[in-house]
């Protein structure tokens, strides 16, 4: 019989708290800047010039045909050799955003791809330029149709980040080893990391549910 001992564990949860604020931080910086990537790779890839969509094609392959654990060795321990050093925290932020822009770019497309081709020639006709259709023609459904999408990969993404501990990124399953190392209590602490992020993942949920509601509550004729 297993005697559960969470004392140690909550003896010490402020260290898991800040490693949780740390996941959430970095999770968060990732999808906003990886959400302005993945749109300027649909904008490449659906209107760019043949080079840019080949370029950005081949991004896309390289990253959703790789482990996510290879890309973040890639960034700390390949970089380095080109003489770009960087520390576990900005190397596990890069591989983030790089690995959501690359699933986020081909959400965004196929939400750009849902848009008529009428929309987008009604809005020359009525004389707006190309930021403007792609503004308010283009983007604002399209991102309405793939909002669901894009929200599940972030809270994979949010979950996938806990990886990143092996390069001694200082997040959430960071800390919880640490406390293991320290405690013993491998059981107990694992037990109390998974509800965290439990947690963080149903709260993201009602977040961006009510973001949505706010967000994308239109008419679809508007």
């Amino acid at each position: 019989m297993y005697d559960f001992n969470f004392a140690p564990v909550f003896a010490s949860f402020d260290t898991l708290l800040v490693g949780a604020w740390l996941t959430i931080q970095m999770s968060t910086v990732a999808m906003v800047i990886g959400l302005v990537l993945s749109i300027l790779g649909a904008v490449g890839k659906t209107s760019g010039p043949k080079p840019v969509r080949i370029a950005i094609n081949v991004y896309i392959e390289i990253i959703r045909n790789t482990p996510f654990l290879v890309q973040l060795y890639f960034f700390f321990f390949a970089l380095p050799a080109l003489g770009v050093r960087l520390g576990p925290n900005q190397a596990a932020l890069l591989a983030l955003v790089v690995n959501f822009g690359a699933y986020g770019t081909e959400i965004v497309r196929a939400g750009v791809a849902s848009v008529g081709r009428g929309h987008i020639e009604a809005a020359k006709t009525v004389g707006l330029n190309f930021f403007q259709t792609l503004r308010y023609v283009i983007l604002k459904p399209a991102m309405r149709a793939v909002y669901p999408a894009l929200t599940s990969q972030f809270i994979y993404l949010m979950l996938a980040s806990s990886v990143v501990s092996v390069i001694s990124a200082t997040d959430l399953a960071a800390a919880g080893n640490d406390l293991q190392s320290q405690t013993f209590a491998s059981f107990e602490v694992y037990i109390v990391i998974t509800a965290m992020y439990f947690v963080m993942s149903l709260a993201f949920s009602g977040v961006f549910a009510l973001i949505g509601k706010l967000a994308f509550s239109y008419p679809l004729n508007r």
